[in-house]
């Protein structure tokens, strides 16, 4: 069967670093090694001044993802329409030629909790979920991915595993899957469970991206933080991952103390040289 991104004429974009604050006057003239750019949406939805200048000239030079943390895709609020409306707009500004968010849900009653919450894994949550999924893909027009994301408990009324709900997601609202190999790596530590076998389990043919990042250790839990490097079992993992899917485009996460662009490009670089590791297999 072909792959979702065959399917949808995707081809791996190599490695990318995303658009942060810090970096829009910087960014648009290194002359370091990019593949490609991520931004996170929602802030430049309202584009005008230093933000729409740095994304028009990262626009010139690279592709670039839209990665929302706004879409709320699993909550009980009915969809934003002006949201989607002026995320579609945002995409085909861009040209992206695919989009993504997270599978979770960040809204309810109509405010804004300004935090990526976990959904019960259950039947129910996918019947919900689906056509939500299934109508932003048509209000936007491109391919769409969904991320798995860290949680730090087990939400009540679940039914399913974890990896068995994200393929009933992915697979039935026919999107391509996001994985963050930092998220599985925090989550299988946190919650006691093997990380490999869990990717084992996932419809990995459904993988179009990867998002790499580094986390923090407490004494009784690892916090999704993206604020440090990325450690060497998330890099194990990630190769794992890569010998089971072949390249896929691969982001480095740093949301959090976030260093000079050089230290971000240098771990971008080291996804590079893991992705040329690799043979084509998609």
């Amino acid at each position: 069967m072909a792959t979702y991104a065959r399917r949808h004429g995707l081809k791996p974009l190599g490695a990318g670093i995303g658009l942060r604050r810090s970096f829009y006057e910087e960014l648009p003239r290194t002359e370091r090694t990019l593949d490609w750019v991520e931004i996170i949406p929602e802030n430049f939805l309202s584009l005008g001044g230093r933000p729409q200048r740095a994304l028009d000239a990262c626009v010139e030079r690279w592709p670039v993802l839209p990665h929302g943390v706004g879409l709320d895709i699993g909550g009980p609020d009915a969809l934003d329409v002006d949201y989607v409306t002026a995320l579609a707009e945002l995409v085909k500004r861009v040209d992206a030629p695919f989009f993504s968010d997270h599978l979770c849900y960040s809204r309810l009653g109509g405010v804004y909790l300004h935090d990526l919450l976990p959904l019960p894994f259950s039947e129910a949550v996918v019947e919900h979920v689906v056509p939500r999924v299934r109508e932003v893909m048509a209000r936007v027009g491109r391919p769409f991915l969904l991320e798995n994301p860290s949680y730090y408990a087990n939400m009540p009324g679940g039914t399913l595993s974890e990896a068995d709900f994200l393929r009933h997601v992915v697979e039935e609202a026919d999107c391509g899957l996001l994985l963050d190999v930092n998220n599985v790596y925090v989550n299988a530590l946190n919650h006691g469970y093997d990380a490999r076998a869990f990717v084992d389990a996932l419809p990995l043919e459904r993988v179009v991206q990867v998002h790499l990042a580094g986390h923090t250790r407490y004494p009784d839990v690892i916090i999704d933080t993206h604020g440090d490097r990325v450690c060497d079992d998330v890099w194990l993992l990630y190769r794992y991952v890569l010998e089971r899917t072949g390249p896929v485009s691969t982001l480095i996460e740093w949301d959090q103390d976030i260093p000079s662009m050089t230290a971000v490009l240098d771990e971008a670089d080291q996804a590079r040289a893991v992705l040329g590791g690799n043979t084509e297999r998609r």
